[in-house]
């Protein structure tokens, strides 16, 4: 996750916040990260875009995978992602939030609640702390959905459509 995607790529390692690596590979594989690290130490899709491509505005194909900057352009990313039709996001949890409510609420397919808050990860590779906001993953089509079914993530899936 990155904090802000007009951060100057010397500052990335202070902002980009990696998913554990133990999320994706539990999901199957993934076509395209629109929201990678620009330094990784594991990846997380077969094609990657960083900082300095600017997913929002690139082409997306096949099954995505997205941790997107949070703050005020998650919502962006997932308005994004719902159009897509195809892929896994990783967002907080922030339920009460009218970008929840329109983005999720009113289009995902379903979204899984993890019990407990996950440990991020540095650029480093190294396990940071916990998250300050629990989290949920989230998805736009039942072939992810039964993907969420597939990890044996400790949580409650809920589907909506």
């Amino acid at each position: 996750m990155t904090s802000n995607f007009n951060t100057s790529v010397t500052d990335l390692s202070k902002d980009e916040w990696l998913t554990p690596p133990d999320i994706v590979r539990s999901l199957g594989d993934f076509d395209l990260d629109p929201c990678a690290p620009v330094k990784r130490p594991w990846d997380t899709a077969k094609f990657h875009y960083t900082v300095e491509d600017n997913g929002l505005l690139k082409p997306w194909h096949g099954r995505v995978w997205l941790n997107p900057p949070y703050g005020r352009e998650t919502f962006k990313w997932l308005e994004r992602l719902a159009a897509h039709g195809s892929g896994v996001a990783l967002i907080f949890a922030r339920t009460e939030t009218q970008g929840f409510r329109k983005a999720i609420w009113d289009k995902a397919y379903s979204v899984f609640f993890f019990t407990g808050r996950l440990s991020f990860y540095h650029v480093t590779g190294k396990k940071g702390g916990a998250a300050n906001a629990p989290s949920c993953l989230v998805t736009y089509s039942p072939k992810d959905a039964l993907a969420l079914d597939s990890a044996g993530f400790n949580g409650k899936h809920i589907v909506l459509r």
